[in-house]
């Protein structure tokens, strides 16, 4: 090998070294269940990451390269968490295995504390997957906040925090009570009235959405922005460039309280 060759070699490791300290390192705070899995599956070979934590119930065995197991107790202890950016996924248990009990799965009610515990801990983007029933959630909080729990986030000073609105399948999942049993059946034959741009994205497209977005977060302007399904429905087409679109609208939507329609 020439001199010059190894010079340049030792250049672009040196440059590839330094702009991998610049990536943010990613925390997913609900990484069981169907989507949480898809997330991190997403995550862990996309680059763009420094590291990919997992926030786990207990102790956690994992040899996979840039990923590591965090432990819930650590969150309450006020401590440093070490990531700059979180994904927080909202969603059903599968039930499938024992794998889902090994991670947290957080509950809508959990929201704001667990928010508090990731800004005390240093996270500065926050992303929120908040699955809704399309054919029950009012337009007005498609664009803005849906509870005061999420205005309540939104106040706590996070650089960046995004919300976004994904369509749920019907159904609940695991044991079902008679009363569950006729609304699940009510908003299956609701869903026929649901456009599709509102319809549900199945897991994996749903999570290369939110992983683009994570990735794009920490370039994008401070502030607060709400992500209506349709936007999400216009990523996944064929032909769309998924990451330029979702990175476009995250640049050019404006960054307050109660946000924004998609382009």
């Amino acid at each position: 090998m020439s001199e010059l060759l190894s010079q340049a070699l030792r250049g672009a490791r040196h440059e590839l070294r330094a702009e991998a300290a610049a990536w943010p390192r990613l925390l997913v705070v609900g990484g069981g269940g169907t989507l949480g899995s898809a997330v991190l599956e997403q995550a862990l070979p996309a680059g763009r990451f420094a590291q990919v934590q997992a926030l786990v119930a207990g102790p956690l065995a994992s040899a996979l390269r840039g990923f590591e197991p965090l432990d819930e107790a650590l969150l309450h202890q006020g401590q440093p968490l070490g990531a700059e950016l979180a994904i927080v996924v909202f969603e059903r248990r599968r039930h499938a295995n024992g794998r889902d009990d090994a991670f947290v799965m957080p509950q809508p009610a959990d929201l704001l504390p667990l928010a508090r515990a990731l800004h005390r801990g240093g996270v500065q983007s926050l992303l929120v997957v908040v699955p809704h029933a399309p054919a029950l959630l009012p337009q007005a909080l498609r664009l803005g906040f849906a509870s005061l729990d999420e205005g309540a986030v939104a106040a706590l000073g996070f650089e960046r925090l995004l919300f976004v609105r994904a369509g749920q399948p019907g159904g609940s999942g695991g044991r079902r009570t008679g009363l569950q049993r006729v609304a699940d059946a009510w908003l299956a034959q609701l869903r026929w009235m649901v456009p599709q741009r509102e319809q549900p994205l199945r897991a994996a497209l749903l999570a290369r959405c939110v992983v683009a977005l994570a990735r794009a977060m920490p370039a994008a302007p401070p502030g607060t922005r709400v992500l209506a399904p349709e936007l999400l429905w216009q990523a996944v087409q064929p032909g769309v460039d998924t990451d330029a679109l979702l990175a476009g609208w995250l640049h050019a939507a404006p960054g307050r309280a109660a946000v924004a329609a998609p382009p």
